[in-house]
């Protein structure tokens, strides 16, 4: 059975592609991809480090290697995060959608509430939007802000322990540990929310693929060239 339509408006606009990601957007979307995936498998062989390889340890450094990549990758994520959130305040109004959700909108809750009926095949009916929609709004939030400011104050909190007392990673970071003294807590907090990652980039390749086979618009290609493409003449739903 064909996908079904819905407008929350009945608003009709034009179907032409609209130029929605810009260039920042689109490069920072695949940097911060890559440095999480880099991430992630790194930190996981650093919570589960290989089995001890025979000779000399300086003719291996494997672990170290890992350690080595995994850091570069939190500085590259870290700055990258940084640059994302000032495009938030220079940018077009698609590229704010990041960081300031419509929570005191009721309209805009009921929309979130009927995205995840929709990715959860609990409704055939399909809503067009020109940036994100509202479901993929509050998950990229919770996701790319909340847990992204997380994971970099942990991380360099933990960092801070190998640079020294006094470094710049302890005089920035080092407050966490007053919040949580136990370096092996903070760790396991750290820990945790890769796993919250990984959970997230399987859920977001599978939300891309139905949004591009089930739904009224583009989605991979719209982060490679920065347009929003429409399947129908039907109307679309606000901003």
């Amino acid at each position: 059975m064909a996908t079904t339509t819905e407008s929350t408006m009945g608003r009709e606009q034009s179907q032409e592609p609209i130029y929605v990601y810009e260039v920042p957007v689109r490069v920072w979307h695949w940097v911060h991809a890559i440095a999480i995936v880099v991430l992630c498998v790194t930190g996981y062989f650093i919570a589960h480090p290989l089995p001890s390889l025979g000779g000399e340890a300086s003719d291996h450094f494997v672990m170290g290697t890992f350690r080595l990549v995994h850091f570069i990758s939190a500085m590259v994520f870290a700055i990258g995060m940084l640059v994302r959130f000032y495009w938030a305040i220079v940018g077009n109004e698609y590229a704010r959608e990041l960081v300031v959700l419509p929570v005191w909108s009721g309209e805009w809750w009921k929309r979130v509430w009927h995205e995840v009926k929709f990715y959860s095949f609990l409704t055939r009916k399909a809503s067009k939007n020109v940036g994100h929609n509202p479901l993929a709004q509050l998950s990229l939030w919770v996701i790319n802000v909340f847990l992204g400011i997380f994971m970099a104050c942990t991380g360099f909190a933990l960092y801070s322990q190998g640079t020294g007392a006094g470094s710049w990673a302890d005089l920035l970071f080092g407050w966490v540990f007053v919040i949580e003294p136990s370096s092996q807590a903070v760790r396991m907090w750290h820990y945790i929310g890769m796993w919250v990652w990984v959970f997230f980039v399987i859920t977001h390749i599978y939300v891309i693929l139905r949004l591009d086979f089930a739904s009224r618009q583009n989605g991979i290609s719209g982060m490679i060239d920065g347009y929003r493409r429409f399947k129908d003449d039907g109307p679309m739903s606000p901003q």
